[in-house]
């Protein structure tokens, strides 16, 4: 069994700013260092196997304080990324409510089809391994809607820095089911 210990990156100078992000680097403000400050002291006790993080700055930085206290470095993976908003990114939240939406948005099955690939890359590479992945919040969400085989909106929506648990069962290290 494979422990997933999957993470919402800190809080960035865009979240507090309700700007869309997407696949932007992002920068996390002092209050998202602090929330991985202090769960990279919640985790100080617990062993951790692996580091992952989505390859834009806002879930490095937050993996590379997590990793810190264990000596870890921090493995980095595209399937982590954030869901691409296209022209939506850049854009104030609360603007876009009534919005129709453009044809350049990452599609949800491609959304779905990366947080699956990035479950089975998880089960085949760290079988067995306890994995804290620090991700985003539409794609932690993909990666639970697959995993749990729900839909996404029934999926809560993660805080920064949240932490939720996922146990991969898979004694022959195949991948999980579809």
């Amino acid at each position: 069994m494979t422990t997933l210990y999957l993470v919402r990156h800190g809080e960035t100078v865009d979240n507090a700013r309700m700007v869309m992000q997407g696949q932007t680097q992002g920068a996390l403000n002092e209050e998202g260092i602090r929330q991985a400050e202090a769960l990279a002291e919640r985790f100080r006790k617990i062993a951790i196997d692996v580091f992952v993080a989505s390859d834009l700055k806002r879930s490095v930085d937050t993996c590379r304080i997590l990793a810190a206290v264990h000596g870890k470095d921090v493995v980095q993976t595209a399937l982590l990324r954030e869901r691409d908003w296209g022209s939506f990114t850049g854009r104030y939240i609360p603007d876009l409510k009534d919005e129709v939406w453009p044809d350049d948005i990452e599609a949800l099955d491609a959304l779905q089809e990366r947080a699956r690939n990035f479950l089975d890359e998880i089960a085949k590479k760290y079988h067995g391994q306890r994995v804290l992945a620090v991700g985003h919040g539409i794609i932690n969400k993909a990666i639970q809607a697959v995993h749990f085989g729900k839909s996404m909106r029934d999926v809560k929506k993660m805080s920064n820095c949240e932490v939720r648990i996922l146990q991969i069962i898979d004694s022959a290290g195949n991948a999980l089911p579809r």
